[in-house]
């Protein structure tokens, strides 16, 4: 009789963390926390083992309090970027002691935990951090890039800027002008990193009105307020697991930046109504239009929300400053507004495209888009040419009152077409400066709600 065949295929190896800390009872509640998850650990009491450890054998994750017998956990996050740089670090900080671990973020390391450890917080944080080390070969790569288009060098140093963060959970603010791609950005981000099969929650904070802005974030208590008929969990609550984007950050009231801060340094809410607060894991990525800076300078902006935030800040360059990619994202809008139309895409021709190349394009990729679906509606033949597009002749900055931008057209446009235009771009600017709230964007253009709702859809704004 056969004797049954046997599985010869080694059992995976665990994933190894290492543990610096002087501190005994504390080496021995991490370690044993650790293990319930089915990872191995190693300890060291100082720097100097931890460095030999670290130069001998491999690990998935370095967990190392700030203050060591031989020196600075951040000396140590240094020396890991610099000599393992493929090795996650984590740290570990005093109680309210926000600046060192906003240090320890920006020489890079993976997040940190404060004392007295929440062991709850600290196995989210470890199983991220394992996650992204042996989730996947493609961890660190970038599975979106084919949609962040271009090839100049700005754009590619873009996409590495955004594979470095991703391999962090610290916050990254995104700024660049209107229309140049900044959700694109954060979602790239999101999906590039340990929180990939996360939520990716994304908030316009100049679209919630302020009086609804705390419970729509946080959420609330039922009875907590005329209308809390139920209890409900807020964006941030929504987020869990994964990213929590807010876009125009630079809109939120200064009573909600307080709150904010308390989840950007203790990783907790509390919703309207409740006495308690609750623990969330998100990793808080903000974009802006606006100069940070100047609105701190002006008291606008807390100081403290600020550095907060922008511990790692990426720059999504105008469209102006990359003229050479732009055939190749014009060709892309094409074709993917020939998709959606069930049309074929049509070809640009050379003076269209010279013609696109030599507008500066304050809209950027978004006035492209609406550029092109305009050429689209008018070209003939299956090529668009110059006669096609129509591009606007002054670039008026926003003001306190909705201006009617000048246009001109490449060709002999009929009367109609340019008045649309003309309205075309004054319910645009509206809906940009009111952060697209169509009920302020049409008490600014003087119209009623319904008028401005059947404008939209007439003109094919949306």
């Amino acid at each position: 009789m056969n004797a049954p065949l046997t599985s010869t295929r080694p059992e995976p190896a665990k994933p190894a963390v290492l543990i610096v800390d002087d501190e005994p009872d504390l080496l021995e509640l991490v370690s044993l926390t650790l293990s319930r998850m089915n990872l191995r650990t190693r300890t060291a009491p100082d720097v100097g083992t931890a460095r030999k450890l670290l130069k001998s054998e491999p690990f998935d994750l370095c967990l190392t309090d700030m203050r060591l017998p031989d020196g600075d956990g951040l000396d140590l996050v240094a020396w890991i970027q610099e000599n393992r740089a493929t090795v996650p670090v984590a740290v570990i900080t005093a109680h309210g002691n926000v600046e060192s671990a906003v240090r320890a973020l920006k020489l890079g390391a993976f997040d940190f935990v404060s004392k007295p450890l929440d062991l709850g917080v600290l196995r989210k944080l470890v199983g991220s951090a394992i996650r992204l080390g042996a989730g996947s070969p493609d961890a660190c790569a970038d599975p979106t890039g084919a949609r962040l288009i271009g090839r100049s060098t700005v754009m590619e140093q873009l996409r590495e800027m955004i594979s470095r963060v991703s391999r962090s959970q610290a916050p990254v603010h995104i700024f660049g002008e209107s229309g140049t791609g900044k959700e694109l950005v954060a979602r790239m981000i999101h999906e590039s990193g340990a929180r990939r099969e996360g939520p990716f929650v994304a908030v316009n904070c100049g679209a919630i009105p302020t009086e609804l802005m705390e419970s729509e974030l946080f959420g609330h208590k039922r009875g907590s307020f005329t209308g809390a008929v139920a209890d409900k969990k807020g964006l941030a609550q929504t987020a869990e697991g994964g990213t929590l984007f807010l876009d125009e950050v630079a809109d939120l009231p200064l009573h909600m930046q307080v709150k904010l801060l308390r989840v950007v340094q203790e990783k907790t809410v509390r919703p309207v109504g409740e006495s308690r607060e609750e623990t969330v894991d998100v990793r808080i990525l903000s974009a802006t239009h606006k100069n940070l800076a100047e609105l701190v300078a002006q008291g606008l902006f807390r100081e403290d929300l600020f550095y907060r935030i922008n511990v790692i800040e990426l720059r999504v360059p105008a469209l102006r400053e990359r003229p050479e990619d732009i055939p190749e994202i014009a060709q892309a809008i094409l074709e993917r507004l020939g998709r959606r139309s069930g049309l074929q895409p049509p070809q640009l021709a050379e003076d269209a495209l010279d013609l696109l190349k030599s507008y500066p394009f304050p809209g950027n990729v978004r006035e492209l888009e609406n550029v092109l679906e305009r050429a689209l509606t008018l070209c003939v033949g299956g090529v668009v040419t110059a006669e096609h597009i129509k591009l606007r002749t002054t670039t008026p900055r926003p003001s306190t009152s909705v201006a009617l931008p000048i246009a001109t057209t490449a060709g002999n446009a009929a009367l109609g077409e340019h008045l649309e235009e003309i309205e075309r771009d004054a319910i645009v600017k509206a809906l940009e400066k009111t952060r697209y709230n169509k009920t302020a964007a049409a008490k600014l253009l003087g119209m009623s709600f319904r008028a401005l709702r059947y404008r939209i859809k007439k003109l094919g704004i949306e």
